[in-house]
């Protein structure tokens, strides 16, 4: 940039945007640090929309940006874009620098939140502070509300819509990657807003007052109703009531860390408010937003440091009760973390749960999705402790999180009921969703969990005169002259209380509670520990043919001392239908039974009664029956009970290739142009001499039975007719016809050469040596064809 002092903002802009198109990366960089640098903000706030949008992509995602999620540190620009947007780089330094002269930056309100943006064109005020007091009015003419942010909320807004808006990715690239730029700048951003240890570092820029000024003062008599939190707000002065520049320096910056939580939160999080998701419960109503694998993995990162922050809450100020948390100095960040969870996560993320709980495709990618949830209900997994040496089934879920289990207690109870739908309808012999429903069971059967769990139904369930006789929660301690009990009392009085506050603020008050360790959902675990069952026996069915398959294909094999079978051999199987996957899904349901039992409490006698009369249903040739279906002139057509049959694997067809076996593709142990000259040879002789082959073959005397030995094969009909196939293949496959497919296989050639070999050796020559072949293979055709009827009967 030559003399930059000397050029107007306009030329600026101009010239920024020229080198977009001819300038490397780095170098574009380097010359905006110097202008960061150099430039004053006045100057700096025509460039910043337009820089942000070169960043992170334009909202409408017509402009790809950085491609941030597409970026991986195996890329030569990965480091150079990590330093730039560092929280300590150059382009938060921009931001910081704008937000001291109180910049504004407009966002149309057809990019917040639909729950967000129905209130505002309804009128009514968002329940999130973050977006009050920032309507901006159309001009005339014009029908687009906008929401204007200042520099620092507009950044983010940006960054945090970057993982939603839709993108153009060239074909074979998706963002899906943890180790992507964008995933390791959300869990570096977390880190340094939401420190778990130390405070939030100091703005690295000040102006000539000394401080970064906050956002303009919000009203303090802001409403925390909707956060389903009913007790005084312990964020009014410090959070929500932000401070002037004057103010303690901890205080002035805790606006940060708030803003942050509160836009990852809101863009990445509330799409469904309370009545559009009670809507979506009807299958009929469209979804208003469909979160991708890649969307559900950043969550699951924003759960677990938030987990980790809340945690990291001294000793002393979380045992504190808020009576005397008010008479002593706490830091605005300890504050923020005691209500972190509770009032700015849970009610949101609980709601974005149950939708992906209910509308994502029954596939393996739920993993991410399940993986969030299971994060989410373990908080005492990211204490910063160190980890136990014993095994996750054998800890016992420390007492201190019951308060936790209880107003949490939707997140345990329900979210299990929806997962216990789930998992009847899937294919639990595939290893994966094996592996999902053990981590489940596995989950909930942590010692004391399953307890505090059931003890928070019990609470919800307490009669509703509790509440009514509800005392103050300001009491005396026992050493103030209350007694024990009295205080006992009020402690299980407003435990009832939470709880009920809980339940009824996300599932509404006329909602119809069922009971996770009723008798109706101990019907339904049933119900899937009968499938789990099923599927076990199917997986060790399976496992079991393909090990007598890969048997039959080991050495000996190869000189025709085993099956050879153009079908088995054909590769493309699932890697989950090898033996090495049934084996692991034998191991995951085995273990998830015995969750099961425990987190039940199932007797052990009447489970093996289901699974020893499970059993013999099998022994007793279930397995072997084809799924149920009906005939129809176009062959079996399956029924809704077939369907829901092969789904759980408890009955299969039995697949074979179904068209002209001189037509498969070639196997790696066949000569590709034998195969192509015997196939010629053999179709003239079928198309000459085929009208005789099906005269030979339809006679029922001794030379029809004779033809239908060399030109059918009666294995594969028998096979074909327990596949789902119409009657006119099954027709076209019994036609008698001469192959010579297998004279092409290595291992006939390789016999053929030893045969003649030894034909030499006893002083046979080559035609006598045919001779005898042909006259052996005629007389064992002859035998097998007079002895037919005895060898199907043994």
């Amino acid at each position: 940039m030559a003399n930059p002092t000397l050029q107007q903002p306009s030329f600026l802009l101009a010239n920024l945007k020229a080198d977009a198109t001819t300038k490397p990366l780095l170098q574009r960089c380097q010359d905006l640090v110097k202008i960061i640098d150099e430039y004053p903000a006045k100057e700096l706030h025509l460039i910043f929309p337009w820089l942000v949008e070169c960043v992170f992509g334009s909202l409408d995602g017509v402009i790809a940006g950085w491609n941030l999620r597409l970026l991986h540190s195996r890329s030569n620009e990965y480091n150079i874009v990590m330093d730039f947007l560092n929280p300590s780089g150059p382009m938060m330094k921009l931001v910081y620098k704008l937000q001291a002269e109180e910049y504004k930056y407009e966002i149309p309100i057809n990019y917040l939140p639909g729950p967000v943006k129905a209130c505002i064109q309804e009128g009514v005020l968002p329940d999130c502070p973050l977006f009050h007091n920032k309507l901006q009015f159309p001009l005339s003419g014009l029908l687009t509300l906008n929401i204007a942010f200042n520099p620092f909320e507009f950044f983010m807004f940006n960054f945090a819509y970057c993982l939603i808006s839709p993108k153009n990715y060239p074909p074979g690239q998706y963002g899906s990657s943890t180790d992507s730029a964008y995933f390791v700048l959300v869990d570096t951003y977390l880190k340094y807003f939401l420190p778990t240890e130390g405070s939030v570092p100091p703005s690295p820029f000040s102006d000539s007052r000394g401080s970064v000024s906050a956002p303009s003062p919000r009203s303090s008599s802001v409403s925390f109703a909707s956060y389903g939190i009913h007790s005084p707000s312990l964020l009014k002065h410090h959070i929500f009531h932000q401070p002037s520049v004057n103010a303690d320096p901890a205080a002035q910056e805790i606006w940060r860390s708030e803003t942050l939580l509160q836009m990852f939160v809101e863009i990445w999080l509330h799409h469904y408010s309370l009545e559009m998701y009670q809507k979506l419960q009807s299958p009929q109503v469209k979804e208003p937003f469909s979160p991708t694998e890649e969307h559900v993995l950043v969550v699951r990162l924003l759960v677990k440091h938030v987990h980790a922050f809340s945690n990291s809450l001294k000793p002393e100020q979380l045992s504190s009760s808020p009576s005397a948390h008010s008479h002593t100095h706490t830091s605005p960040l300890e504050e923020f973390k005691r209500v972190v969870v509770q009032r700015f996560v849970h009610q949101k993320l609980y709601l974005f749960l149950q939708h992906c709980f209910g509308h994502w495709p029954l596939d393996a990618s739920f993993r991410a999705v399940l993986e969030t949830w299971l994060s989410y209900i373990q908080p005492w997994r990211y204490t910063g402790e160190k980890p136990n040496p014993q095994p996750d089934q054998n800890r016992t879920v420390p007492e201190k999180w019951e308060s936790f289990v209880h107003e949490n207690l939707l997140m345990y109870t329900k979210l299990f009921q929806v997962f216990l739908n789930r998992a009847v309808r899937t294919d639990l012999v595939n290893a994966k969703n094996a592996l999902m429903v053990f981590r489940v069971a596995k989950v909930f059967a942590q010692p004391n969990l399953a307890e505090m769990t059931q003890k928070g139904e019990q609470l919800f369930l307490e009669p509703e005169h509790v509440l009514h006789h509800r005392q103050p929660r300001g009491y005396l301690t026992p050493g103030q002259g209350g007694s024990y009990l009295s205080s006992r009392q009020r402690v299980v009085t407003d435990m009832v209380f939470k709880v009920k506050s809980h339940v009824y603020g996300l599932e509404g008050q006329d909602c119809q509670y069922k009971q996770m360790f009723g008798t109706e959902l101990r019907g339904a675990v049933m119900k899937l520990i009968q499938i789990i069952v099923q599927a076990r026996q199917t997986a060790k069915r399976i496992s079991d043919h393909s090990s007598e398959v890969a048997a039959n294909k080991s050495f000996l094999s190869w000189f025709g001392l085993g099956a050879s079978d153009l079908n088995h051999s054909f590769p493309g199987a699932e890697p989950e239908e090898t033996g090495e996957y049934l084996k692991k899904t034998h191991e995951f349901l085995d273990r998830a039974l015995e969750n099961l039992c425990q987190i039940f409490k199932l007797n052990q006698g009447q489970l093996n009664q289901l699974i020893s009369n499970l059993g013999s249903l099998e022994d007793d040739g279930n397995s072997k029956q084809l799924p149920d279906c009906v005939q129809s002139e176009n062959g079996l057509i399956l029924t809704d009970l077939g369907r829901r049959q092969i789904i759980n694997g408890l009955r299969r067809f039995d697949i074979h290739y179904q068209g002209d076996p001189e037509l498969q593709p070639i196997r790696s142990y066949e000569n590709a142009l034998l195969v192509r000259l015997f196939y010629r040879i053999s179709s003239l002789i079928n198309e000459r001499f085929g009208r005789h082959m099906n005269a030979l073959c339809s006679r029922p005397d001794f030379l029809g039975r004779l033809g239908r030995h060399y030109l059918t094969n009666l294995d594969s009909s028998t096979k074909l007719k327990h596949s789902p196939m119409s009657r006119h293949v099954l027709e076209r496959s019994q036609r008698p016809k001469l192959s010579l497919r297998p004279l092409a296989s290595y291992r006939t050639i390789l016999l053929l050469l030893l045969f003649y070999v030894f034909g030499a050796l006893l002083s046979l020559g080559p035609i006598s040596s045919t001779v005898l072949l042909l006259a052996g293979g005629f007389l064992y055709g002859l035998l097998m064809t007079l002895f037919a009827d005895k060898l199907k009967t043994h």
